[in-house]
């Protein structure tokens, strides 16, 4: 229901990728000469980086909080699964179904099967972590190799993160899924904060821990989803994370949300260009200026504290 509801959503958001945003980076690229703000899949790129940006840090401060980090990481292997049912289905009964759609179908699911193994199955979150993690790659691989192949070099896109295969239709999805995140958070900020750092005196003032606990797991699906044609499936969870560990630093929640946002845009929008610049892998140049970033936050931390 939820793709559903987001995929009804992306056509109206399009006319902003092209005349608002298109619009604003023409004007930017003839006032600085930064001739590669003119090209529409860039245009589609710093659009996707920003929303990243915002969505990525924002989820992940309860995440890194909860120390439930890992978490991205097997959504993101269980977004792969989907991603490979998407493209199997595609190629076996010749029908058009977009794989992201079929990722964030099941990620949700694997999401709320981790939380289902955590509440009643008595699992420990890193076994229920594992046990989902590995049976979503198991799934992907048969998949892939059970077309003998065929599928592969449309998945290495989602594997790696690709800005050239940010279509106008993914980022518009993205963008949907970025104004969901941003508007449940703003929604259930406030006992999603309390049950993030004290469960046990939300039980006791009555609040639905659980459910708050599979919104939140809900909301990472979405994220992963959102960001993997950029970032790529091996990379995703590192903007869940690293923004929100170079923010630390910075006295009190909300502002360290803030910070890890300011963090994920620099970290987003300098490898987004350093990718194009030097044609390297855009997730892996967003994920080495985040660690940059985090580094000399530290250093700048140990020389003010020594």
């Amino acid at each position: 229901m939820q793709a559903l509801t987001l995929l009804w959503l992306v056509a109206p958001l399009e006319w902003f990728l092209d005349d608002v945003w298109g619009t604003l980076l023409d004007v930017v690229a003839g006032a600085t000469g930064l001739r590669l703000l003119d090209f529409p899949f860039m245009q589609r790129a710093y659009l996707a980086a920003v929303c990243i940006a915002i969505i990525g840090p924002l989820v992940g401060s309860f995440l890194v909080h909860r120390e439930m980090a890992m978490i991205g990481d097997t959504l993101a292997h269980s977004a792969f699964a989907g991603v490979a049912i998407g493209l199997f289905v595609n190629a076996t009964l010749s029908l058009s179904v977009p794989p992201l759609a079929t990722a964030l179908v099941v990620a949700v699911l694997a999401a709320l099967l981790v939380q289902a193994l955590v509440d009643y199955a008595g699992a420990y979150t890193d076994t229920s972590l594992a046990i989902v993690l590995t049976g979503a790659f198991a799934v992907g691989s048969v998949l892939v190799t059970a077309t003998d192949g065929g599928i592969a070099v449309g998945i290495n896109a989602y594997l790696f993160g690709s800005l050239a295969t940010v279509s106008r239709a993914s980022t518009g999805l993205l963008l949907a899924m970025s104004l969901l995140v941003v508007a449940v958070v703003t929604v259930a900020y406030r006992p999603l904060a309390y049950v993030t750092f004290d469960e046990v005196g939300a039980r006791a003032a009555g609040l639905d821990v659980g459910r708050y606990n599979r919104l939140l797991v809900v909301l990472t699906a979405v994220v992963v989803v959102g960001s993997m044609q950029i970032m790529g499936v091996i990379l995703v969870a590192a903007m869940l994370v690293i923004p929100v560990a170079a923010a630390t630093a910075v006295g009190g929640f909300k502002r360290s949300v803030v910070a890890a946002v300011v963090v994920g845009q620099a970290a987003t929008l300098t490898g987004t260009t350093l990718s194009y610049t030097y044609d390297v892998a855009a997730g892996g140049a967003i994920v080495l200026v985040a660690i940059g970033i985090f580094a000399v936050v530290r250093v700048g931390m140990a020389l003010r504290t020594g």
